[in-house]
């Protein structure tokens, strides 16, 4: 009787003459009854059901005697206080010694609490299934515990292969971002708002991805906890994301071109009051550097050609403080070569015409090699063209805090390095 008193779920049961013999506490919690009211009654007639269903109800009750299989019904039970209720019965007969039918088992709970079971187990599988957004149940220790296909497809794996890893495992950059979330969820709760979360999935392999690529996964989650202790312990968190890399990176390309338009424009006004073309080309490349490079470097062809042809050599014209980010002073044409080794990235930009970019390689002195300032890891240099001749070149220079320079990047500085040629053509225009 302790056992049945202890069950969540409300329990009776009734011999064959149909008398209740068996009524828990969930049993009277539901209805009001106490099992010493409700044990040793005929049927549920007069107090469990009204008089006008009690045949009906007590016939399909006790007809489960006459079958193998379990019995799911629904009735409208009567409470204490003479409220209706809507339940659900599942029955099933109890043999006796002699293995006929000696009376009846039945469970049942309210309707109402059940659906809401039965949404949450439907919840669970619809997340679990063909979800568009990735769902992962990490547990205590932030290791998956379940995932549904979509969040395995975004962690290149399967659902199986997940489980139990350690999150370092299946991400690489923002892996530490991730778990500082879950730790915080764990310990005080679901953030008031969703969170973006950059992140770099690694291979199956466990190393890299064959081409990394960061992604920006739009972050809720939820701290779950066992309802069946009377203090919440948690059991882990749901993690729910949503790729929305494409949007952000869209969002990022669409500030950086405002930006680089608003500095051109403010670059135009500024140059438009200057007497002095290497004035003005100073200014330029002072607009440019701002959120785009860390250094810049302009070298000049002592004589401007259409198409230049080596062997030639550039003479330094400007340079921004190798000490610190920033414009430094232009000069006049006409200072001494700068030493540079065949094969380097200004002088190619020279030959083609063009641009070219460069990115550092495990050597330790390959920005000294290059005589650009310690601390270089990515080059974009750009031929300084004007009145179909090549006057030079301008080399922006990035620190290794900052990414390499892109497609983007380069039309952006040859975009600067048209208004710079053009000044400084007619600088030297002026003094020749």
């Amino acid at each position: 009787m302790a056992l049945l008193d202890g069950m969540d779920a409300a329990l009776c049961a009734f011999d064959a003459d149909g008398h209740v013999t068996h009524w828990n506490r969930e049993a009277e919690r539901i209805l009001g009854w106490t099992p010493d009211e409700a044990v040793g009654r005929r049927g549920l007639g007069g107090w469990a059901a009204r008089e006008a269903d009690a045949e009906e109800v007590t016939g399909r009750l006790l007809g489960v005697m006459n079958s193998a299989a379990r019995q799911v019904d629904e009735f409208a039970l009567l409470t204490k206080d003479g409220r209706r209720v809507l339940v659900r019965v599942q029955s099933s007969a109890v043999p006796g010694t002699d293995g006929r039918p000696a009376g009846v088992y039945c469970a049942f709970s309210e309707v109402h609490t059940q659906i809401d079971l039965e949404r949450s187990v439907a919840l669970s599988e619809a997340l679990f299934g063909d979800a568009s957004w990735g769902v992962v149940l990490v547990d205590a220790d932030l290791r998956p515990a379940l995932a549904n296909a979509h969040a395995a497809r975004a962690l290149r794996t399967s659902r199986t292969a997940l489980l139990g890893r350690p999150l370092g495992e299946l991400l690489d950059q923002g892996v530490e971002e991730v778990e500082s979330a879950l730790q915080h969820v764990l310990a005080a709760g679901a953030p008031p708002a969703p969170t973006e979360l950059w992140v770099t999935v690694r291979d199956h392999g466990g190393g890299p991805a064959p081409v990394p690529e960061r992604r920006c996964w739009r972050s809720g989650f939820l701290r779950l906890a066992t309802p069946l202790v009377e203090e919440p312990v948690p059991l882990g968190v749901a993690w729910l994301f949503l790729d929305v890399t494409k949007a952000r990176l869209a969002e990022q390309e669409s500030a950086r071109l405002r930006f680089r338009g608003s500095q051109l424009h403010r670059a135009g006004r500024a140059v438009a009051e200057c007497e002095d073309p290497m004035e003005a080309a100073a200014l330029y490349m002072d607009f440019a550097l701002a959120g785009f490079a860390d250094h810049a470097l302009i070298d000049l062809l002592p004589e401007p050609r259409p198409v230049p042809e080596g062997p030639f050599r550039l003479i330094r014209a400007a340079a921004t403080p190798a000490w610190a980010p920033g414009q430094g002073p232009l000069t006049s044409p006409g200072g001494v070569p700068v030493p540079y080794l065949d094969g380097h990235p200004a002088l190619q930009a020279v030959e083609r015409c063009g641009s070219v970019r460069a990115a550092a390689d495990r050597s330790e002195n390959w920005a000294a090699a290059r005589k650009w300032p310690d601390g270089t890891r990515h080059a974009l240099s750009t031929a300084l063209r004007s009145r179909g001749r090549t006057v030079g070149v301008v080399t922006f220079l990035r620190g290794g805090s900052r990414r390499a320079f892109d497609r983007a990047d380069a039309i952006y500085a040859e975009d600067i390095a048209s208004r710079v040629a053009a000044s400084i053509d007619l600088a030297v225009a002026t003094t020749a």
